[in-house]
């Protein structure tokens, strides 16, 4: 259905607890996503779900903003999280949102990584009758591109320069809400676009075609090859991903969608034991099949792409799963 050609506040608390017997631990670990609905949280709950069977039993606050978890992973104040790929860089550079945080590139250095994979791609969404039926119509329109605090608006907001040349703030209205209000502006009329990360086939998509018809706009194909298109899909989590429009229902722009592809990894901090990282990667893919049950995209998710986008060493426990189970390790992510 679709595949990468190259890849580069209303919170939410979610408690995810399986203390089964046989438990190796009964501490709880602390852990950050992002939120409901989002492919990056379906993955976190599963893999939290997996470890609480090996007794690694961890509280799962969902709802939150990747780039503040994390720097409190980092910090290590909670021990495993959704980690964007690109936010590292930033970090260890002490950039943009990191700017002003003291020590930021020390810190980045105690991110570990668990597995990666591939989340989706973003959706520029907007429904029939809005006047955009295609990137030129954006002019002096009202955008959603993504929460206040986060990296996705930056994103959003880059990807529609580089399609049209126009600038948020000048040739259009780019509106920063929570990923909630975000829909709900979309639904109710009150924006014109919104830009939304989500897996292929998301239900969050979908339910604009349930009630009427919408249109995920594509990149066209003579801005594929521009140098600045090619350096956004050659970010780190970046990448081209083109799936069939016909995967929604309502859904009006036809043929083949070509979309800026998101991959993330599961993150911890050097401070978490090997045993716990262990036991929690082990009882991940040993219950694959279980993962591969709770979301279509998730099905992507193989021992053979257990690196994808993972741009820091892995943890130590984790590594010691994937020897024991014979899975290759590129020698950079070796701790």
């Amino acid at each position: 259905m679709f595949h990468f050609k190259s890849l580069g506040r209303t919170i939410l608390a979610t408690t995810v607890a399986l203390a089964l017997p046989g438990a190796v631990s009964a501490e709880i670990f602390k852990g950050e996503t992002a939120g409901v609905g989002d492919p990056v949280h379906t993955m976190f709950v599963a893999f939290a779900n997996q470890a609480g069977k090996a007794g690694v039993e961890i509280q799962v606050n969902a709802g939150q903003t990747l780039t503040k978890s994390m720097l409190k992973g980092a910090k290590g104040d909670i021990d495993f999280f959704s980690t964007v790929p690109s936010l590292v860089n930033l970090m260890a550079g002490q950039k943009k949102m990191y700017k002003n945080v003291e020590g930021a590139g020390e810190l980045s250095k105690n991110i570990r990584a668990i597995l990666g994979f591939k989340a989706g791609a973003y959706h520029p969404v907007t429904l029939a009758g809005s006047g955009i039926e295609d990137w030129a119509d954006l002019k002096g329109k009202t955008v959603f591109t993504g929460p206040p605090a986060g990296s996705a608006s930056a994103t959003s907001e880059a990807l529609i320069k580089i399609i049209t040349g126009y600038v948020a703030g000048d040739d259009y209205t780019a509106v920063r809400l929570s990923w909630g209000e975000g829909y709900a502006a979309l639904a109710d009329g009150k924006i014109d676009m919104m830009v939304r990360p989500a897996e292929i086939g998301s239900a969050n998509i979908e339910r604009f075609g349930l009630s009427g018809e919408f249109r995920v706009l594509t990149i066209p194909e003579d801005k594929i090859a521009a140098d600045e298109m090619k350096a956004l899909f050659g970010r780190p989590g970046r990448g081209m991903l083109q799936f069939d429009g016909g995967v929604y229902k309502g859904q009006l722009t036809g043929g083949q969608i070509t979309a800026l592809g998101f991959t993330q990894f599961v993150g911890t901090h050097a401070g978490v034991s090997d045993d716990v990282v262990y036991n929690a990667t082990k009882a991940f893919w040993e219950n694959l099949d279980e993962v591969h049950a709770t979301a279509f995209f998730l099905k992507e998710v193989t021992k053979e792409s257990a690196f994808t986008s993972v741009n820091v060493p892995l943890h130590p426990g984790a590594v010691r799963y994937y020897d024991e189970a014979g899975i290759a390790i590129p020698d950079e992510l070796r701790p």
